[in-house]
């Protein structure tokens, strides 16, 4: 029998199966329920419909919802984007400090979220901040700034520095330098821990819940909607939500996967 279908593979694979299904099953039941109509309660299968996505389309409250969750994390990807890249650079060319820089930097994205939001919260009254979508964004900064670090220096580490040595031996100066051989070499990590860091920010709740003011983001509206009931344009809205997540996998994936060369 050959390596490939060796007992322990055809085991760990069966394991993979129902470890996946008990995973992924339950999201397709929204999916597939978004496409038949829903009545007291229950899915007609006998009839499929996209009443749904309609519906959806005139809820104000979750679109309005959604906007403010998008303008959160374009902002939150601009802000962590920039720190990220910065701190990885000084990382990167500083030998002090680096011990410390780290702990400050992962500390609120390894803490509970609940322990990062309430510190945040205090902050902000003892700081006379008051909650809007700008203590948001700060939270949701503070909490993915760790991924956008993390990735930015990896690809910084992996640079080979005969690039800089042979940038300065012809003649270019730091910034010279920075924006054509550095820059370059770190735009695929930045975009990849762009993408993270806006998935994370879409779908955080907990320091959300503690830090917004009156505005609210999409997942906190959902789980305000949790204690009435969802209405059957919200099964159309997780379909959408699960496509939009796939997608960002994928450019997050093709971004930070290593590609081999040609030769």
């Amino acid at each position: 029998m050959s390596a490939r279908w060796h007992p322990s593979t055809i085991a760990l694979a069966a394991v993979t199966m129902v470890v996946a299904v008990l995973l992924y099953s339950p999201l397709f039941v929204p999916i597939l329920s978004s496409f038949f109509v829903v009545s007291h309660g229950q899915v007609d299968w006998s009839r499929p419909s996209l009443s749904a996505y309609a519906a959806l389309s005139g809820n104000r409250e979750i679109l309005a919802a959604l906007r403010t969750t998008l303008v959160v994390g374009l902002c939150t990807v601009v802000l962590s984007v920039v720190t990220g890249t910065l701190l990885a650079l000084y990382h990167h060319g500083r030998r002090s400090g680096r011990a410390l820089l780290q702990f400050i930097v992962f500390l609120p994205f390894l803490m509970p979220p609940v322990i990062s939001g309430l510190a945040l919260l205090i902050f902000f009254r003892e700081a006379g901040i008051e909650r809007s979508l700008l203590t948001v964004v700060i939270g949701h900064t503070v909490f993915v700034l760790a991924i956008v670090y993390r990735t930015v220096l990896t690809r910084l580490q992996s640079m080979s520095p005969t690039l800089l040595e042979a940038s300065y031996d012809l003649g270019a100066s730091r910034l010279q330098t920075f924006c054509r051989i550095v820059l370059p070499n770190l735009a695929s990590a930045m975009a990849g821990g762009a993408i993270l860091a806006f998935a994370l920010s879409f779908d955080e709740t907990m320091i959300t819940i503690l830090v917004t003011g009156t505005q609210t983001t999409l997942p906190v509206r959902l789980w305000a909607m949790m204690r009435l009931g969802f209405s059957p344009d919200i099964n159309a809205l997780v379909a959408l939500i699960l496509m939009f997540t796939a997608l960002l996998c994928v450019l997050a994936a093709h971004f930070l996967v290593p590609r081999r060369s040609a030769g």
